[in-house]
């Protein structure tokens, strides 16, 4: 038990965080020192030390001020600490509380909240759990109605961001709008299109690093007129490069609320569910056509590795397309070359599984195909299907909507139910964690069984999330089907006339392709080809 003594070593804790600079004087840094230090010396306390947290939330123990205090008082440096009140040392009431019921007095530290009327000196502070508690409510009241109105803004297209997306400027009358930059919007356009071509997200920022273009970041400083301090090495990257061109900016839409605080107590930052982020469509002119958009969404969502044409940089022509029916691999790019009498010198292109490359026989065979009548076969095929869009488009609608529907009719109704139920028990969990809250903090449920019920229940609660988040996306992938189907019809017609291949179109039109093995039957040789498209046969 602690005792009245006239020898205290004090710590005074002052704290002001940015949400308490609303609020004035009253609550700054210099009115804390001024009240406290006053105190002191009415008290008779000459020997005091000052610990300070400017522009930190109270709701985390993570502070250098506040960690210094604590440690201090460990060390036994000083025995009495005082605060403004309960809100100034901490809003969290379940570690506010360990300090102040546990640890303080087992180390015979004192511990006083002025303006609260606390002092563990004294045995009546039943109060002190209720004021730490509404300090809680009232931090995470505040954290709330601050994301409300974040959202409510990002809900009208407005930006939120410090930086402006590259290839933009702010609006000069409207800062949270923007307007296209011409100074650099042809570089998102170059960036692109060598996407759409097939170009990996290394090779693009190496093509533009060799074009001596100025990347985001130094940009944004040559702009500002300012020096970038930070040890960068100033050249395009990979993860730049990914970065812009998953960015839904570029086609004119705002995407807000990707990212965020993992709750009101803990400030790190976390990857939010898509769900959870807030998308406005059409709030300032695209840089970047939906046609481009599409074609590089689709080779992104592919995640292949290219092979290169020998003694170039571009890829071959069907480079991450082809996969062996058997064993699943990639297959690999390969040149032949012969000299003939007659002919000449002739080079021959062709592909093979690419575990036989690996690994001979014992893992695959060959399934070598030549690009000619490869090209041939997939060339006929898209144009059989354009011409059978152009003759009875009604009829092949029909026909993929039918085949998708029977896919997804039975799983689709199944999702919706479980759906339904997960969002009912997180629900459940909430009131009940809300309630054993509350058991704790009048006393009727014991510290063991406290613990125990609420590890339980954060853990059924993840577990709950990720659920409701996945099924929300596959519901959202089925809604999508009769918008790829129109796409679909729109890209396949366009080829009825079409002469030769090229990379583009098989990029826009096609998956991925299976080659089977060359066989024989009925003195016939034959060998499995299955194209499957984009957009209506996604699977693999």
């Amino acid at each position: 038990m602690l005792t009245v003594q006239q020898n205290y070593k004090v710590g005074i804790y002052v704290r002001l965080s940015k949400d308490d600079e609303r609020a004035g004087e009253s609550v700054s840094i210099e009115n804390q020192k001024l009240m406290l230090t006053k105190y002191c010396e009415e008290q008779g306390w000459n020997d005091y030390f000052t610990y300070c947290d400017d522009g930190v939330s109270g709701t985390t123990f993570d502070r250098p001020g506040v960690s210094r205090l604590i440690e201090d008082a460990k060390d036994g440096k000083i025995n009495l600490i005082l605060v403004k009140d309960l809100s100034r040392f901490g809003r969290n009431y379940i570690q506010v509380g360990q300090f102040t019921d546990y640890l303080f007095p087992m180390i015979g530290c004192r511990f006083i909240a002025l303006n609260d009327g606390v002092d563990t000196i004294n045995s009546d502070n039943d109060i002190m759990p209720f004021r730490n508690l509404f300090n809680e409510f009232q931090s995470k009241d505040t954290s709330k109605k601050i994301k409300a109105v974040k959202q409510a803004h990002a809900k009208l297209g407005n930006y939120l961001g410090c930086y402006v997306p590259y290839g933009y400027r702010a609006s000069p009358d409207d800062k949270h709008k923007f307007i296209i930059d011409e100074a650099v919007a042809e570089n998102v356009r170059k960036l692109f299109r060598y996407r759409r071509q097939g170009l990996g997200f290394r090779k693009i920022a190496g093509l533009l690093n060799a074009e001596h273009i100025l990347p985001p970041r130094d940009y944004y400083y040559l702009t500002k007129g300012v020096e970038d301090k930070g040890r960068r090495n100033h050249c395009w990257n990979e993860v730049t490069v990914k970065k812009m061109l998953r960015n839904e900016v570029y086609i004119g839409h705002m995407v807000q609320n990707k990212r965020g605080t993992m709750s009101y107590k803990n400030k790190k930052q976390i990857d939010k569910p898509k769900d959870e982020w807030i998308k406005v469509e059409h709030t300032h002119e695209p840089i970047i056509d939906m046609d481009t958009w599409n074609a590089c969404v689709e080779l992104d969502q592919r995640q292949c590795k290219m092979r290169s044409v020998k003694g170039t940089s571009e890829p071959s022509l069907f480079g991450g397309l082809l996969r062996c029916m058997e064993c699943g691999f990639k297959m690999r790019y390969t040149e032949e070359n012969h000299t003939y009498p007659k002919k000449g010198h002739v080079k021959y292109i062709s592909y093979m599984c690419g575990s036989y490359a690996r690994s001979g026989k014992s893992a695959c065979s060959a399934h070598i195909i030549y690009l000619r009548p490869l090209s041939e076969l997939v060339l006929d095929d898209i144009r059989h299907r354009a011409k059978r869009v152009l003759e009875d488009e009604d009829r092949v609608r029909r026909e993929l909507l039918e085949q998708k529907a029977k896919q997804n009719d039975r799983q689709t109704k199944a999702d919706r139910i479980t759906l339904k139920a997960t969002e009912k028990r997180l629900a459940e969990l909430e009131r009940l964690t809300q309630a054993l809250y509350e058991d704790k903090v009048l006393g009727t449920v014991p510290e063991a069984v406290f613990k125990n019920l609420l590890t339980k229940y954060e853990a059924e609660r993840m577990e709950k999330q990720s659920l409701v988040q996945s099924l929300k996306q596959k519901l959202a992938d089925t809604a999508q089907d009769e918008r790829d189907i129109e796409q679909y019809l729109a890209n396949i017609r366009k080829y009825v006339a079409v002469e030769q291949l090229d990379r583009e179109m098989l990029l826009e039109l096609i998956n991925y392709i299976e080659i089977g093995e060359r066989g024989e039957k009925d003195g016939q040789k034959y060998r499995d080809v299955v194209i499957h498209y984009n957009l209506v046969d996604k699977a693999g």
